[in-house]
């Protein structure tokens, strides 16, 4: 049997552990990735036909550079902008239809949740009994997302128990907290249950997420790769980079 990974929180008086909902306990990223894939796709193929400039997709890289970790609105905004296209703002209300920022970002929840009762949530297993592990050992657990979709993403993958706070892109509106690379929803969710950012162990697989990490001054950043690379993670925040937070369990 191979060795597992050390525990990297042993022995450094962390109390609670703060983790990211999409990519690291739930593979809800991938589909977030396809819905805004969708969207922008068909937002600009549109677009080419009226104005006659070349369609260009949107790309993997497009999803990570600009979207990917970020409130929905701030992701259309952050890629329309990298290809140099201006939409009114809108409001929240908006329907999926019109052509603002909030109406882009509205339409692609629809997309978004389509799949999700389509096809369920699928989870990391190993990062859910890490979890579960450290709260029977009696660290505080709280799960950070800037979805507003984090509480039914959670009862669809049936891990509605799992952490004791939350903090997703409902309640950091109404509190009026900065999205990542802010560190403020992660230092919310840390205070929720009792804790400061540097007592707390802080789980992210986004740039913007350790990054975030890292300006919060969280006890130790890890960064879960699912694609981006160590180098990058570990530049941009991470204090230890694993493929999976089950890469922690013993396998003995």
């Amino acid at each position: 049997m191979t060795d597992p990974t050390p525990w990297p929180w042993a022995g450094k008086g962390l109390k609670a552990i703060i983790c990211d909902l999409d990519g690291v306990i739930t593979d809800t990223a991938a589909v977030h990735s396809s819905a805004w894939k969708n969207l922008f796709d068909g937002f600009l193929k549109a677009r080419a036909e009226e104005t006659g400039e070349p369609f260009v997709p949107f790309t993997s890289d497009d999803y990570l550079q600009h979207v990917d970790g970020k409130p929905r609105y701030d992701g259309v905004r952050t890629f329309l902008a990298s290809r140099g296209i201006t939409l009114p703002e809108g409001t929240p209300d908006d329907s999926p239809d019109e052509q603002t920022v909030c109406g882009l970002g509205n339409r692609k929840n629809l997309e978004f949740n389509e799949v999700i009762r389509r096809d369920g949530v699928t989870v990391f297993d190993g990062a859910v009994e890490v979890v579960r592990r450290l709260r029977a050992e009696g660290m505080r657990a709280a799960v950070v997302s800037s979805s507003k979709n984090c509480g039914p993403v959670l009862a669809s993958a049936g891990l509605s128990d799992l952490f004791e706070a939350q903090v997703d892109g409902i309640s950091a509106v109404e509190k009026g907290l900065p999205g990542k690379p802010a560190p403020d929803t992660f230092i919310e969710g840390a205070r929720m249950v009792g804790a400061t950012p540097a007592e707390s162990i802080m789980v992210e697989d986004a740039i913007v997420g350790v990054q975030a990490g890292r300006a919060g001054d969280f006890g130790l950043v890890i960064g879960i790769d699912r694609g981006l690379g160590e180098a990058l993670l570990l530049e941009n925040g991470a204090h230890v980079v694993v493929k999976d937070l089950g890469d922690f369990l013993s396998d003995a």
